[in-house]
């Protein structure tokens, strides 16, 4: 999961807050769109919409805090000569998130924010008549609790009201549904087994930082792990199941079993599957770190009194460790994300492992982020261009396995995150 947006409590429409708009605003434009979330998710995407002006004509980016937005907008004026729009948002308002839509007047919202708020920006989307994307579904603030059931139930309301809903329009889950997608059309027509590896093989110099927002990051890890296998899911304990594997361009890597959203549509949707399952590295510094947060209580989501206030523990933490979206400047190596799937094609068997390579200091060289935003923001940017040019768009709430692979795999290699597959003699088991 990847949304990332700042999330200080202040800010908004109305009273003694402010919208701030930095060039001439055209109403109504073909093009225009509203990113929330001004983290590194929402710096990588809003870049690249800027490359694209053919397609994003008008970008306005909201946050809570002004700052950030301020940021983007002055690198984006600076790498791309394009000058955004940027406006002052609580997202979790849906009266003001309806206030500043009728302001802009999008075509679509692109939801870089906290997963928390996808139901109040769905809600605001409904309301204005507008299309919606994310990058991650849906999470209970008190409950770190990662399934999709909260959005599919949007299904009737977006259909019939003729918007469209694209979910998980990041990289994993995303670009992995995508991916999940092309092999079935192209080279394995019968999956029965998958499975899905994360590496990131980079280092950002610091003793212990997620790259990507603390507070979903270690919720997702910390939580206990699942996979479909014949028809039912399977939990264990979190990090407990623990494979060896070695990653192209990046060499051998521990990597860890963990449930990840996109096997819950996965599985859904390709019911041929007896297996699917998800796997993450990480390292032994990384684990050590987070094994001594877990152990004095800094993990948790549940509140505690202190000097008179309730804090949450885990809030508390993602404010005194590195901001993820600084992490770019010293960061170094490169990720290596891919699906490995087995069945049969054509009446044969076929193993394939798929992937994409991407590299830290080139990512930061042309956006001025690490990988990991930027695997995430490119494909939200793919997403919203392909619903913009009206590739993928139709009434209802969609998963990217759901649509037409081939666009989307196509600008995947025209935007910056090319990728490669390698047929196997046999699919490795990571028993």
């Amino acid at each position: 999961m990847s949304n990332d947006a700042s999330a200080d409590q202040n800010g908004g429409i109305g009273g003694d807050s402010r919208v701030l708009f930095f060039d001439d605003f055209a109403e109504g434009d073909l093009a225009t769109v509203l990113v929330i979330g001004a983290g590194g998710v929402g710096s990588v995407a809003v870049h690249k919409m800027a490359m694209l002006s053919d397609i994003f004509s008008d970008i306005t980016l909201a946050s809570r805090r002004l700052g950030p937005c301020e940021d983007i907008q002055k690198a984006v004026a600076a790498r791309t000569g394009k000058t955004i729009n940027i406006a002052q948002l609580d997202a979790d308002n849906v009266a003001e998130t309806v206030a500043l839509i009728d302001i802009v007047q999008p075509q679509l919202v692109v939801n870089l924010a906290l997963p928390y708020q996808d139901l109040a920006i769905m809600d605001a989307c409904l309301e204005t008549g507008v299309h919606y994307l994310d990058t991650a579904n849906y999470e209970p603030r008190d409950e770190a609790k990662f399934e999709y059931h909260w959005q599919w139930a949007y299904q009737d309301r977006f259909a019939e009201k003729g918007l469209m809903a694209l979910l998980g329009s990041g990289f994993d889950p995303g670009v992995t549904n995508v991916f999940t997608a092309y092999i079935q059309k192209h080279l394995v027509s019968d999956m029965r087994k998958l499975d899905i590896l994360d590496c990131n093989g980079g280092n950002h110099g610091q003793a212990f930082a997620t790259n990507f927002n603390p507070e979903i990051n270690i919720r997702e890890v910390t939580a206990p792990a699942r996979h479909w296998e014949n028809g039912k899911w399977v939990e264990t304990p979190a990090l407990s199941k623990k494979q060896s594997f070695d990653f192209p361009e990046v060499g051998t890597r521990n990597m860890y079993l963990m449930y990840h959203e996109e096997l819950e549509s996965l599985s859904k949707h390709y019911p041929e599957l007896e297996r699917a399952r998800f796997w993450m590295t990480f390292g032994d510094a990384y684990l050590t770190h987070l094994d001594v947060l877990q152990n004095i209580g800094m993990t948790s989501i549940e509140p505690v009194s202190y000097q008179g206030q309730e804090i949450v523990p885990l809030q508390f933490l993602k404010a005194v460790l590195p901001n993820p979206g600084d992490l770019g400047k010293t960061t170094k190596g490169k990720t290596c994300i891919g699906n490995i799937v087995s069945g049969t094609h054509k009446g044969q068997a076929r193993s394939v492992y798929l992937y994409n390579i991407c590299d830290h200091e080139a990512c930061f060289a042309e956006v001025g982020s690490q990988a990991v935003s930027y695997t995430t923001g490119v494909p939200a940017m793919i997403g919203a261009a392909l619903m913009l040019n009206g590739t993928w768009m139709q009434p209802g709430v969609f998963n990217l396995e759901q649509l037409d692979p081939d666009p989307f795999m196509d600008m995947l290699n025209a935007h910056g995150l090319p990728w490669q597959y390698i047929d196997l003699p046999e699919a490795p088991e990571f028993d």
